[in-house]
């Protein structure tokens, strides 16, 4: 029986809502953490026990401590040296929760000592080796690293995030030593249960350089032009020539700017032709400092912003209506065998004194009123749980 819902929605009696496809087995059932920008650099990188040279080139700031001290005179003091699980606050105990078995974050930072700055680059971010364990406390499964800051310390300080990385057991995908590797997915088994494939690209829309683009001889990022078919049937070939039968294939991408929920034509088209003609199960969409609205399409989710998980944006004034300390940990549960979500299940969280906190009751609801108004366009709402998450609800 179906009846009429809230805000339009067409609903079932028996459940308020749909959320998604019946299981068609427990053991098939993969769930994944993804979250956007993580940027353990500069301020933050100041504050944990190996902190690296804080030398920066930026307009308004020639120091990282000056990020630590706005910081502080915002939300009050912070340790001088934090242990390395100091940045996930509440987050560990919300990952220990919900038990994903594949966690996925974009890495929005170098890890690095070089000091060789990206000449005529206006912001420089880099997080120095020995702060990996930082990154392992989270148990991270696979770091993005097709961003616009990932070679903010020159191709040597892109080697040395891939070997710090790789040396924690960290797989990462988007850029690399060369094309190939760039272009490789991080390939993610989970015992019993099939594979996680995380393609990654990054485009000029979010401030990628095009002199970073990997090649054949030369370092760099998985660079995408544009959104056109062509791109499209690219990656097409590309995600074809690794998936197989019980692979869940997650395509992560870096692109538009850093502020506004708008979701343009081309956007939301590109998008679907990835689920379409290119046997995308998830996309991975990152740049924006806020959460954007989320779409479901055919059982599979696209995200089009996730917003920042961390940053040490702490104290920086302007664009406060987006309350961009506010984020989101996303728990997506899709069946291997056909691709198709059952589930997404949001932890709304914010950021304070460069620690990842769940969000007050006040800020949950900001949240969920945000991606109501811009899910609404997209066939998408949440509704709060019992335990204080939040269930997405798609027609």
């Amino acid at each position: 029986m179906i009846a009429p819902g809230r805000d339009g929605y067409q609903v079932s009696a028996a459940d308020t809502a749909r959320v998604g496809p019946k299981s068609t087995g427990a053991s098939s059932m993969i769930t994944l953490f993804l979250c956007g920008d993580v940027m353990t650099g500069r301020g933050i990188d100041q504050i944990l026990p190996h902190p690296g040279k804080p030398n920066l080139y930026e307009p308004y700031a020639r120091s990282a401590l000056e990020y630590v001290a706005l910081a502080e005179r915002y939300g009050g003091p912070l340790p001088k040296r934090a242990g390395f699980d100091y940045i996930w606050g509440d987050a560990l105990a919300a990952l220990e929760q919900a038990r994903p078995d594949v966690r996925i974050v974009n890495l929005e930072t170098s890890v690095t000592a070089s000091d060789e700055a990206w000449p005529g680059k206006g912001v420089h971010y880099r997080m120095h080796p020995a702060n990996v364990p930082c990154l392992s406390a989270a148990r991270l499964d696979c770091c993005v690293l097709a961003n616009n800051h990932v070679l903010d310390w020159g191709r040597t300080g892109l080697e040395e995030t891939l070997a710090a990385l790789h040396a924690a057991r960290i797989r990462t995908a988007g850029a690399g030593c060369d094309e190939v590797e760039a272009t490789a997915p991080a390939v993610i088994d989970v015992l019993g249960k099939g594979r996680v494939l995380v393609f990654a690209y990054g485009m000029p829309t979010s401030g990628v350089p095009s002199a970073w683009a990997a090649t054949k001889h030369r370092s760099g990022v998985n660079l995408l032009d544009d959104l056109s078919p062509r791109s499209v049937e690219t990656i097409a070939q590309h995600v074809r020539a690794h998936k197989r039968n019980g692979d869940i294939a997650v395509l992560s991408i870096h692109w538009g700017g850093n502020w506004g929920y708008a979701i343009c034509s081309g956007e939301r088209d590109f998008a679907r032709r990835l689920v379409d003609a290119a046997a995308v199960d998830i996309v991975h969409g990152h740049s924006s400092h806020h959460a954007k609205g989320i779409e479901v399409y055919r059982d599979k989710p696209i995200l089009y912003g996730c917003g920042d998980l961390l940053d040490d944006y702490e104290g920086i004034s302007g664009h406060e209506d987006y309350r961009a300390e506010l984020g989101l940990m996303y728990f997506a549960t899709l069946d291997s065998a056909s691709g198709r979500m059952s589930q997404l299940v949001l932890t709304p969280t914010r950021m304070r004194r460069f620690q990842v906190n769940r969000a007050t009751e006040e800020d949950a609801a900001w949240l969920i009123a945000t991606l109501n108004r811009e899910g609404r366009k997209l066939g998408t709402r949440v509704e709060m749980q019992p335990d204080q998450t939040l269930a997405v609800k798609w027609t």
